[in-house]
């Protein structure tokens, strides 16, 4: 079965080594919460694009919500569930969410593929820093991006579909400008612009669509693809015929034929759709696909360590995880596209 890997990134290294598959993983046991978030009767969920999660214990929520169609921003709640303030409502950089990170500091990154920008908050909830710049309404191509092949060059602090963001120890921030310009954007801490590396392309050191990006505490960068040292590659069995996709066709077959070149990209078993990575000092790297709808454990080299859940729209089942928020090993916040949901999952590792 064809599977689709992803890297871990290294600046001072070009050497990778490709990890042999198939594995073999136990099945970890979990629970979901159920109704763990409780909010007003006026406010509800659109597609939930992100979650991350404080050192108090809030849930912060980018949904794909708003009565005008934009994504309004994200919702905070307390772990028990309690609403406790929505953050930027009707803020300018509101156009289609894609994910929300929080740092140690407890500030908010939102980050919005539709206006092409990431936007910094302090705890308060005020704008501390701005990366990128949306589409003026008044210019003659302010319409949707399109894909010409060869894509246009990029241009230095501008994005075209941003998807994610990461930190490294050193403060530096790191973006993946990922459906166009196919790259990996480096500031330093103080928002200046350091450089980018990748481009649209399948070889090693070339991105398709960087859709998350990650850091561990030694500042290695987890991404898609790209300037590389290892190639983690998912690749655990299951059973296809039993296997249901949360919408659409079954992709690919176990002999290793798929549907189309995007849904080898996108949709194949094991292509990482959403990436965490849990706090120091034993760190784990939690991914998730879309097919067959699995959640996979793992070590920071790759081994897996288990693997939970499956597509579907009860609880313990998922409908297109966009981003998994992992504030320690055993306990997950993941959102959900297709069901409109953020789920809290309690893993019970001692249950194998």
């Amino acid at each position: 079965m064809r599977q689709i890997a992803f890297a871990l990134v290294m600046m001072t290294s070009t050497a990778f080594a490709q990890q042999p598959g198939p594995q073999t993983a136990p099945t970890i046991p979990f629970d979901s919460v159920p109704a763990f978030l409780k909010l007003p009767p006026d406010i509800y969920l659109g597609e939930a694009a992100g979650v991350a999660v404080n050192s108090k214990g809030h849930v912060f929520v980018f949904s794909r919500g708003g009565t005008t169609g934009p994504a309004y921003g994200a919702a905070a709640a307390q772990l028990l569930g309690k609403f406790l303030r929505e953050i930027g409502r009707n803020l300018y950089a509101w156009s289609f969410a894609h994910a929300v990170r929080v740092d140690r500091q407890d500030n908010i990154r939102a980050i919005d593929k539709g206006s092409d920008m990431v936007i910094k908050f302090n705890p308060e909830g005020r704008v501390t820093m701005v990366f990128g710049r949306k589409k003026e309404a008044s210019d003659e191509a302010a319409e949707p991006w399109k894909h010409p092949s060869p894509p246009a060059p990029p241009v230095d602090g501008m994005f075209r579909q941003v998807t994610d963001v990461a930190w490294d120890p050193a403060g530096n921030t790191y973006i993946s400008d990922g459906y166009i310009n196919s790259r990996v954007a480096k500031y330093d801490p103080d928002g200046n612009w350091i450089k980018s590396w990748g481009e649209f392309g399948t070889e090693p050191g070339q991105f398709r669509i960087l859709h998350s990006i990650q850091a561990d505490a030694e500042g290695h960068i987890y991404v898609g693809d790209g300037n590389l040292i290892r190639i983690i590659k998912i690749d655990v069995p299951f059973d296809y015929a039993k296997a249901r996709p949360a919408i659409g066709p079954k992709p690919g077959a176990p002999d290793g034929s798929l549907a189309s070149y995007a849904a080898a990209l996108t949709i194949a078993p094991g292509s990482p759709w959403a990436l965490c990575i849990t706090p120091p000092p034993d760190q784990v790297l939690y991914s998730s696909d879309v097919f067959p709808g699995r959640i996979y454990k793992m070590t920071l080299d790759g081994k897996v360590l288990g693997v939970l859940g499956e597509s579907g729209k009860k609880l313990k089942q998922f409908g297109w995880i966009h981003e998994i928020a992992c504030p320690s090993e055993n306990e997950l916040y993941v959102a959900e596209l297709l069901n409109w949901r953020v789920q809290k999952l309690i893993l019970h590792p001692d249950r194998e």
